[in-house]
């Protein structure tokens, strides 16, 4: 009897819990990085020339549908170490959600693409300085943005102008939310500058549980007042 009680509880402990998290972000970590792995390498190939940024966006492409997988991967990983399918679950939101996260993402790329051509290029528009800091500001925005529209599009099946448009009623809605993203992209931005831009692709599995954690009410609200 006993022993048939101690099996019954195997995997559920803390510390099974933490070895099937360890896992399951090793997994996705290296399927992100394997599903993004031809863009990542043109990016290497491209000089730091802000004419290669249209190229740039191209090779990030990939990187969308990649996103989305991992967090639909991580929001429904299991907590029981004897019942683990990372690469399946990843899989599985690969599948879904390509099509949707590119309806998003390449608009998402194009225009912050043209917003970086311009601010590298600011000095030959003419424009007043204050230009230059409002579409740094719209560009911080369209990112936040971006952020929502990822974890809602990876998790629920709405179409593409309602995710927008629940992307942009979350940024005030749920401030400590696009707060937390915030966070996130400061903390990708100063990895990136300070020491490589690797790192953030290397912690890109954690960085995307933070974000599912910091979205807890966008998620929460969305399946209580959003789907049926």
């Amino acid at each position: 009897m006993s022993s048939g009680v101690r099996t019954a509880g195997f995997g559920t402990g803390v510390l099974s819990r933490a070895a099937g998290l360890i896992h399951t972000l090793v997994t996705v970590e290296t399927l992100l990085l394997l599903a993004t792995a031809p863009g990542l390498a043109g990016l290497l190939l491209l000089g730091p020339d802000s004419a290669n940024l249209p190229l740039a966006a191209v090779c990030l492409l990939p990187l969308g549908p990649a996103l989305s997988a991992a967090l639909y991967a991580l929001h429904h990983r299991s907590r029981d170490l004897t019942d683990l399918h990372p690469a399946r679950t990843y899989a599985r939101g690969w599948r879904l959600n390509t099509l949707p996260a590119l309806k998003l993402w390449a608009p998402l790329l194009a225009w912050l693409t043209v917003i970086a051509f311009t601010l590298t290029h600011f000095s030959a528009t003419g424009l007043p300085g204050w230009w230059a800091v409002l579409l740094a500001a719209i560009g911080a925005g369209s990112l936040l943005w971006g952020a929502h529209a990822l974890v809602l599009t990876s998790l629920f099946a709405f179409r593409s102008r309602d995710t927008a448009r629940l992307a942009a009623y979350f940024l005030l809605r749920h401030a400590r939310a696009t707060l937390a993203a915030a966070s996130l992209l400061v903390l990708v931005a100063a990895l990136t500058a300070l020491l490589t831009e690797a790192l953030p692709a290397l912690l890109a599995a954690p960085l995307l549980l933070s974000l599912l954690h910091g979205s807890r009410t966008v998620i929460t609200e969305t399946q209580e007042d959003f789907t049926a």
